[in-house]
């Protein structure tokens, strides 16, 4: 069953593309599970919907269609499998990243995407799990034999990014002189040049492609600040990106009927212990997510940055438990998203599609 519904003027379809693996029925609207070979669990439970290998043609970002891989679709735990938070949004020929955690430079080489074409970063916060891969894709991007990049590094997002700019531009000074002095590269390309902005508003248009930028809540005493989110629109498509908040009222205001509703979401196989009252008191749980996505109606609502454990010491809860209680407050269109998992968004359809080893 496809997921539909009408915004603009035009009816979109969530069009999901799936493996040859099992899909499990879950829920009371056609909503099944893409069961991952990888730990022989359902990851990727999503609307049912028709196979569509062409799905996957055609140049990344150009045209009409927007793409967003989720490139890194983990918390701060180290994972061979789920890398720090970061997203990759291309448009209209333009290659915009959201966060750069752990891993997320080989995400991107995965992906195609040149590393010295990436077009712009913008930081939800400066939490480490979200920039400690910023030093490797900034500094890759401008080797010649890497990334090659012409001109600076821009970085973008709220107050704090020029001050984390100038940090790495004199943490890795050193590694620039050499470079500079055995001809490799000229220091105008290792320039990283910062965009800070305060409060909520548009904080790039370029080539069509609108970002916008708004606070959120990442703690209730106000002492993780500043802390946002940002949303992306690109002719009759657009994506929310929650970065790590509390349920907040600007993730409402700015994902109403957006096509792609990309939320972070914490759970844990016992919600009740007291040790973690502190994590869920920072993020939001499925439920509190499932009453947000109820609102705000998203063609496509998907997880990322799944906070879900933290082996041994705290087991993970299934993926399919998150699902569950999700479902008791939300019955739409659904996506527990995994790396390199990309989303093509057009005039008409949403696909999902999951990421294939096999074809690196």
């Amino acid at each position: 069953m496809n997921a539909t519904r009408t915004s603009g003027g035009r009816r979109r379809q969530g069009l999901v593309v799936l493996t040859s693996l099992a899909v499990l029925g879950a829920g009371t609207v056609g909503i099944g599970a893409l069961t991952s070979s990888r730990d022989d669990e359902p990851v990727s439970p999503t609307a049912g919907g028709t196979t569509d290998a062409a799905a996957v043609t055609g140049a990344p970002g150009t045209g009409d269609r927007m793409e967003v891989t989720l490139l890194g679709t983990g918390s701060p735990v180290p994972s061979a499998t789920r890398f720090g938070h970061s997203t990759l949004v291309q448009a209209n020929g333009l290659n915009l990243v959201f966060d750069a955690g752990r891993g997320a430079t080989i995400r991107l080489n995965q992906r195609g995407v040149p590393l010295g074409e990436v077009d712009g970063v913008f930081l939800t916060h400066f939490h480490s799990d979200h920039i400690n891969g910023l030093s490797d894709l900034w500094m890759t991007g401008f080797i010649p034999a890497l990334g090659g990049r012409q001109g600076g590094f821009h970085l973008y997002g709220p107050k704090g990014v020029e001050h984390l700019a100038e940090g790495l531009m004199s943490t890795y000074d050193l590694d620039v002189s050499v470079r500079e002095a055995d001809g490799e590269v000229d220091r105008e390309t290792t320039a990283v040049v910062p965009h800070e902005f305060d409060g909520d508003g548009i904080v790039f248009e370029q080539d069509g492609v609108t970002v916008t930028m708004f606070e959120v809540e990442h703690d209730a005493n106000g002492a993780i600040k500043p802390a946002v989110g940002y949303r992306v629109d690109y002719g009759e498509s657009s994506v929310l990106i929650s970065g790590d908040t509390r349920p907040t009222g600007n993730v409402i205001k700015y994902g109403t009927d957006v096509d792609l509703l990309l939320h972070e979401v914490a759970d844990f196989p016992d919600p009740t212990l007291p040790v973690l009252q502190t994590v869920y008191s920072h993020h939001t749980n499925p439920q509190q997510a499932g009453e947000i996505f109820a609102q705000t109606k998203p063609a496509m609502a998907a997880y990322t940055h799944i906070v879900r454990g933290a082996p041994p010491q705290i087991p993970n809860v299934p993926l399919t438990t998150i699902v569950e209680r999700t479902r008791e407050s939300y019955d739409g269109p659904l996506t527990v998203g995994e790396d390199l998992m990309t989303f093509l968004i057009d005039d008409t359809t949403i696909s999902v599609v999951p990421h294939y080893a096999e074809n690196e």
